[in-house]
C-alpha cells in the first residue's frame, strides 16, 4: 500500500450543463477547492464536430467564473458508429461520424480540455424510471425499478424524461430497434474496437485522454446489447487499444448497481486505466432495482472511502466529481444535479482524500 505522501494527487471538480443549468457557475466556484469544471456542448448533434468557436465560448464562460474547463462530458457517439456497416445508413455514415468525433478531440485538445467522457450505450443513455422518489428524510432522489421499465410500451414512443434529454417518437424507436436487431454483444464490441482504433491515436496526439463510461444501468435494457458493465467486459473494452489515451470513467454508481459486483475490487484492478471518476452511491432494493443515496457509506451499498483508497493505491490521478445526488433543502432543478447535496458529497470526498493522503 502506498503511503499518503506517495499517493498521486486528484482534482475535485463539478459538472455544469451549460447556460440553461439552474445552478450558476459562480455558485460552483464557491465550493471550497473547486477550480475546474466538467461541461459539454449538449446542443451539438451526435456526428457533428464541435466548432472551435463554440468551444472557445464555453471556455470563456467558465473562465469568467474563475473556473477552467478540463473535462468534456459527454461527446456523443453517433449511432452509425455503434451499428457499424449498417445497410439502412449512408455507406460513409460511420466514417463521417468517426471523423467528426476525431475533429472534436483535436479542437478540445487545442483548447486545453484534457479528458473526454463518452459512452457506447445503444440508443439510450443512462436510464431511470423515477426522478423524484421521496426518502424518509424528506429529500427526493432518482431511482430505477426494472418492473416499471419493462412496463413501458415502446410502440407509443419514449418521451423526453425529467433528467434525460433525448426523447423518441414511436417511429424513430421502431426504426432504431429494427436496425439493432442483428447487433449482439459480440458485434457491438467489434464496432467499438473499430471506433477506438481510429480515435485513440488522434486523442493521444491531441493530449486528450478518453474515458468510456460504464453502462447505466449495468445490464441490457429493451433487449439492446450493452458491453461495459462488469469486470470481464471492462477488461475487454480496455484490451481494445493499448494507447495511453484509452481508459475508463470509473463510475461507482453505475458499477455498484449490480449486486454481484465488488466495486472496491474493480477499483483495485482498473485504477491505472481510469482517467476520470464519477463518485456516486446507490442503495440496491432488488436484483435490478436501486435508488441514488447520499455519498456516505452507511447510506448505500458503495463504500466510497474504500473505493477512493483503492484508486489512489492503484495509481489513479485525475479529476473526480460528485455524481448524482439527492434534491435537498427544497432545491429544484435538474434531478440529481442540484448544488447542495453534490457540494456536501464533494466535501465528504475531499475530507476522505485528505485523510488518506496523510495516512
Amino acid at each position: 500500500m502506498q503511503s499518503g505522501r506517495d499517493r498521486p494527487s486528484v482534482e475535485f471538480t463539478f459538472r455544469w450543463f451549460g447556460p440553461h443549468d439552474p445552478v450558476p457557475l459562480a455558485h460552483l466556484a464557491q465550493v471550497p477547492g473547486v477550480r475546474t469544471v466538467v461541461t459539454s456542448l449538449a446542443d451539438v448533434p451526435a456526428g457533428t464536430a464541435w466548432s472551435d468557436e463554440a468551444i472557445a465560448e464555453r471556455r470563456a464562460l467558465c473562465a469568467a467564473a474563475g473556473l477552467t474547463w478540463t473535462v468534456a462530458e459527454s461527446v456523443a457517439v453517433h449511432e452509425s458508429i455503434k451499428l457499424g456497416a449498417d445497410a439502412h445508413a449512408h455507406p460513409h455514415a460511420r466514417d463521417d461520424a468517426i471523423e467528426a468525433f476525431a475533429l472534436t478531440l483535436e479542437r478540445l485538445g487545442r483548447a486545453g480540455v484534457e479528458i473526454v467522457c463518452y459512452n457506447f450505450m445503444p440508443v439510450f443513455d443512462w436510464m431511470r424510471t423515477e426522478f423524484a422518489r421521496p426518502l424518509a428524510d424528506g429529500s427526493t432522489t432518482m431511482a430505477h425499478v426494472q418492473h416499471d421499465l419493462d412496463a413501458i410500451d415502446l410502440t407509443l414512443g419514449l418521451p423526453q424524461l425529467a433528467a434525460w434529454p433525448k426523447g423518441y417518437t414511436a417511429h424513430e424507436l421502431d426504426e432504431l430497434l429494427e436496425r439493432y436487431a442483428g447487433v449482439d454483444e459480440r458485434r457491438l464490441l467489434e464496432h467499438y474496437r473499430h471506433f477506438i482504433a481510429a480515435v485513440a491515436p488522434v486523442a493521444e496526439r491531441a493530449g486528450v485522454r478518453l474515458a468510456i463510461h460504464p453502462d447505466d444501468p449495468p445490464w441490457p435494457i429493451f433487449g439492446l446489447p450493452r458491453i461495459v458493465n462488469d469486470e470481464a467486459s471492462l477488461a475487454d473494452i480496455l484490451a481494445a487499444s493499448s494507447s495511453p489515451a484509452h481508459g475508463l470513467t470509473f463510475c461507482t454508481g453505475a458499477l455498484g448497481a449490480r449486486g454481484d459486483t465488488d466495486v472496491v475490487a474493480l477499483a483495485e484492478r482498473f485504477a491505472s486505466r481510469s482517467h476520470f471518476v464519477h463518485a456516486r452511491n446507490v442503495r440496491r432494493t432488488g436484483e435490478r432495482d436501486f435508488y441514488e443515496a447520499d455519498h456516505t457509506p452507511e447510506a448505500g451499498d458503495v463504500n466510497l472511502v474504500e473505493v477512493l483508497r483503492a484508486l489512489l493505491d492503484g495509481g489513479f490521478s485525475g479529476p473526480i466529481r460528485p455524481d448524482h445526488g439527492r434534491m435537498i433543502w427544497g432545491e429544484t432543478g435538474i434531478p440529481g444535479y442540484g448544488l447542495h447535496d453534490r457540494a456536501l458529497g464533494l466535501m465528504y470526498l475531499r475530507g476522505a482524500y485528505d485523510t488518506l493522503r496523510r495516512a
